[in-house]
């Protein structure tokens, strides 16, 4: 079977201003996507979904380039596949470089085909007799605003709780300098929450790498004493020693690396004992590097959490490496994405008391929705747009 042409989906999709989310001092204003399609002599396809953090145009740029040395190849060949680079876009809002984008897209692809043409679903062909169903985790709390009732968070963690979920993860907040938001004053909102939740459901915070280590400690040793179950890339990832330094001080689990595309990223923070989790990401760096950095995790006894933060067809190549590694409890389940997440396949998969039932055809169990690019056109422009205050 040869891979005889290679395309990319730009697509996206305007928020709602009642969908719209925050960032710290960004606001996201749509939902964007990047779908690979690898197509063969065989009448085969395969799909997969690439970040769209590396920007869904220059990604199917990366995807078109590297095409050139994929069409006519079969789909076997050990080495038609680049592995991915680790580098990142610099600038006030970096983000994963768009060959990482394109390349995990094109390894996503490739998995979904060979298992298709295989008769075997991805899971299986990693792992024979991998789960049914993948257990997932609300993760949202980016639409509170310290400014206007940031008591809405422990609403929508209660509204979790009620639509089943288990496991609900919340963010900081917007920017904390707007409204003079203190460590202390975070941790009063973070006893309400734990009050009102009363361990009916298990809770988390991503600090989206905006602490220093004085004040992850703090907040740390709270969430500990609170019961939270981890604490999320809370300071800058590149610092590798405060991470090691917050780990060895507290019990509660310090995860991150979702913006990590390679494992030699993730080596300093398993030699170092700095992460209790790690979240690789399929959409960033692929199923085939993300089954390296799980196996590694595992000799340091790392339990694996993805990054799943889009849409439905990264979630499903997410929720198939989740089913076949052993030390991978649970998937990140993106609560704000709005219609495009799922309207990008024909039939969602199934999530009923926080488990993802994992689609019985064969690949990533994944048919794309009709006519895409012309119901979703890509809208130019980045998806989150730089937000200002008066203090």
């Amino acid at each position: 079977m040869h891979i005889t042409a290679v395309e990319t989906l730009a697509l996206s999709r305007l928020h709602e201003p009642e969908r719209q989310w925050y960032t710290a001092t960004r606001r996201i204003v749509k939902a964007d996507a990047a779908i690979v399609i690898i197509h063969t002599d065989a009448g085969l396809s395969g799909i997969g979904e690439a970040t769209p953090y590396g920007g869904p145009l220059l990604i199917r740029s990366w995807v078109d380039w590297l095409a050139q040395d994929l069409i006519g190849r079969d789909v076997d060949e050990a080495d038609q596949l680049p592995s991915p680079t680790g580098r990142e876009v610099a600038g006030d809002f970096p983000h994963i470089h768009p060959y990482d984008c394109a390349i995990a897209g094109l390894d996503c692809a490739l998995w979904d085909l060979r298992a298709r043409r295989d008769g075997v679903r991805v899971c299986d062909r990693i792992t024979p007799g991998a789960s049914a169903a993948v257990p997932v985790y609300a993760s949202g709390g980016v639409r509170y605003d310290w400014r206007a009732q940031p008591a809405a968070v422990i609403r929508e963690v209660l509204d979790y709780r009620e639509r089943g979920f288990k496991v609900a993860k919340i963010r900081l907040g917007t920017e904390w300098s707007w409204d003079g938001v203190t460590v202390d004053r975070f941790l009063g909102l973070m006893r309400d929450l734990a009050a009102a939740t009363a361990g009916s459901i298990d809770l988390a915070v991503d600090g989206n790498g905006r602490l220093s280590i004085d004040q992850a400690l703090s907040i740390a040793r709270e969430l500990e004493r609170l019961g939270f179950r981890w604490f999320e890339e809370p300071m800058p990832i590149t610092h590798v020693d405060d991470y090691a330094q917050l780990q060895r001080a507290v019990g509660i689990a310090i995860s991150g690396g979702e913006g990590f595309t390679t494992l030699a990223q993730f080596r300093p923070y398993f030699e170092h004992r700095a992460l209790a989790i790690a979240q690789p990401d399929v959409a960033c760096c692929g199923i085939t590097e993300a089954l390296r950095i799980a196996r590694m995790a595992e000799r340091y006894q790392i339990r694996i959490i993805p990054h799943n933060w889009h849409n439905g067809l990264m979630t499903l190549a997410n929720a198939h490496f989740v089913a076949a590694s052993p030390n991978a409890p649970l998937l990140e389940l993106c609560m704000v994405q709005g219609p495009l997440q799922w309207e990008l396949l024909q039939q969602p998969p199934t999530i009923e008391h926080s488990l993802l039932a994992l689609p019985a055809q064969l690949g990533l169990g994944a048919v794309l929705g009709e006519e895409l690019a012309t119901r979703y056109p890509y809208i130019e422009g980045h998806y989150a747009l730089p937000v200002t205050r008066s203090v």
